[in-house]
């Protein structure tokens, strides 16, 4: 796939249906926290758009493939004494998997972080352990791997590890 074709935009009350169709997938909350349900209503999907779009320096924005929107990125900042940190988040829909999205999305909003948030020094993620594919996404796009905590995740029945990565300003 064509790697310009891959860019990240403000959300879109237009993105609702998409949203809805992509995020009603139990493959990809599997992977996230209890946060992203499964099933996905529309009233979540409403509430999302709502929240994103009224920002003025949006923080979370779409995925797209030629505008149409296929995930979702975001940097979640932190507090207090960890205020120079964000937390990265993110998914792409399950038809766009392998097909180094994720990657592009990554590098693309880690840099926009790091240009539009002078205070921002670290960009952290973390990956469930048994996530190869986001795992590998963050390495792709130079994040390096900070810890592995055993067993700290609790998700579907089963005990996860929870991998931290992260990319520095700089």
């Amino acid at each position: 796939m064509d790697q310009n074709t891959i860019t990240l935009r403000p959300w879109r009350e237009t993105d609702l249906e998409n949203l809805l169709k992509y995020a009603n997938n139990a493959n990809i909350a599997t992977n996230l926290t209890n946060g992203f349900p499964h099933p996905y209503p529309r009233e979540k999907g409403e509430e999302m758009i709502a929240k994103v779009t009224k920002a003025d320096q949006p923080n979370i924005l779409a995925i797209t493939i030629n505008d149409e929107f296929i995930g979702s990125i975001g940097l979640h900042f932190q507090q207090d004494i960890f205020f120079r940190n964000a937390e990265l988040g993110y998914w792409v829909a399950e038809p766009f998997w392998g097909r180094g999205i994720a990657t592009s999305a990554i590098k693309q909003i880690t840099a926009y972080g790091f240009e539009h948030w002078p205070h921002l020094d670290r960009v952290f993620a973390r990956p469930f352990g048994s996530n190869i594919g986001s795992q590998r996404a963050l390495e792709k796009a130079g994040f390096l791997l900070e810890a592995r905590l055993k067993g700290t995740i609790y998700k579907n029945d089963r005990v996860e590890d929870e991998l931290i990565y992260a990319a520095r300003r700089g």
